[in-house]
């Protein structure tokens, strides 16, 4: 066709055209690089993972290398943090179970504490009145890590947490707690923050002339960072990987119709989530090469390698969710015909996978022993 004699409308349409099909390509250019960096952020050697020893050092390639903790950072987390606030009485979160229906009663809120959070207690002589109360929720996102805040009615009264949506039209607090998490996944909070924060509460308690009792910052800080150094070490994910014989391959819509079966569902990310009857994650499946699980592409898909992985600190009784993923990739290996395999690549024994189980459990153990259970809501928001 002579582009001379064509049309405005013939044109547009042409040029049209190209910008959707560029614009398919980007999106699915992004898409395999977010996917990507998800499973490379899964695997990387910042963690302690199951490729890396206590000191990161090489290896024999034969050798399965486990999740190892280091005790000196357990000790001094356990020694620095949890002995002193234990030496004091902590502030205890009450729930009554005669609660009316109109209080929360969230299991959430039995977890928070001032081991993983700078608490600030604020006290008034007269009700908070909800337009002040808002004013101190608007604030819950401007120091770096998350905030929460529990109002009681009156002494021995039952806490509830308070939110921008449960504070409608309410007077009635007298006492509220505030929690600034210490860290999560991307570190610590910063001394500026912590002050930020302390010097907002100071202020709002002097405006409707309320006591207030906040810790000292610098103490504080050092505690954050001790509980920063303690998730690193525990922030651990085991993965159980299969791959094909002989340079086959699996085909996409035979792993979707075995996940399904299983239990899994096929999430937007490109990953399957399995979930507990109450929608707790317990474990994934994911593509181990570069394309993403998407449901427009699985019956095109296929791959050499998937990957079932486990989140330890984000997983409650690990030990019994480890055996039924191992179940689950068992039955995978045999249905797909491929081979059981670790991190490097090595067929993988009941030793080496009895021993991946064992070192769940003793990172588990460690968590618990700190005063944050792997799986509970601490844990849920520390490691995210």
């Amino acid at each position: 066709m002579d582009i001379m004699n064509m049309s405005d409308l013939q044109i547009s349409l042409i040029i049209i055209g190209v910008i959707v099909i560029a614009g398919v390509v980007v999106f699915n250019w992004v898409q395999q690089s977010r996917y990507r960096r998800k499973v490379q952020a899964a695997f990387d050697h910042n963690h302690d993972d199951v490729l890396l020893d206590n000191n990161n050092t090489a290896v024999n390639k034969n050798e399965r290398i486990e999740p190892q903790l280091n005790k000196e950072i357990l000790s001094e987390f356990q020694a620095d943090v949890l002995e002193p606030i234990e030496s004091v009485e902590p502030e205890n979160v009450k729930i009554d179970t005669k609660t009316p229906a109109t209080i929360t009663t969230d299991s959430t809120i039995t977890d928070y504490n001032n081991v993983t959070n700078y608490v600030v207690s604020i006290r008034s002589d007269l009700m908070v009145s909800s337009a002040h109360l808002a004013t101190l929720l608007q604030t819950k996102f401007d120091f770096g890590k998350p905030v929460y805040w529990l109002g009681q009615y009156q002494d021995e009264e039952p806490w509830e947490e308070i939110t921008m949506e449960t504070n409608l039209d309410r007077n009635d607090f007298v006492r509220l707690n505030g929690y600034l998490q210490l860290a999560d996944r991307s570190g610590p909070i910063s001394e500026v923050n912590l002050s930020k924060f302390r010097d907002m509460v100071q202020d709002f308690a002097s405006q409707i002339n309320a006591e207030v009792d906040c810790p000292d910052i610098v103490t504080a800080h050092d505690q954050a960072i001790l509980l920063d150094k303690f998730c690193a070490e525990v922030d651990v994910m085991i993965g159980i990987n299969i791959i094909s014989k002989d340079d086959g391959a699996f085909v996409g819509t035979k792993i979707r119709a075995l996940a399904e079966a299983s239990g899994f569902k096929l999430e937007p990310e490109g990953l399957f989530r399995y979930r507990d009857d109450n929608d707790n994650l317990l474990f994934t499946l994911s593509n181990n090469e570069s394309a993403p699980f998407l449901p427009e592409s699985m019956k095109t898909l296929t791959t050499h390698s998937i990957t079932f992985l486990l989140d330890v600190p984000r997983v409650a009784n690990g030990g019994k969710i480890f055996d039924q993923m191992t179940h689950l990739a068992k039955i995978f290996s045999t249905t797909l015909g491929g081979i059981l395999v670790d991190d490097n690549r090595v067929p993988l024994s009941d030793n080496g996978i009895e021993r991946s189980k064992q070192h769940l459990n003793d990172i588990q153990f460690a968590m618990k022993k700190n005063k944050i259970s792997a799986g509970s809501p601490s844990a849920l928001r520390l490691f995210v």
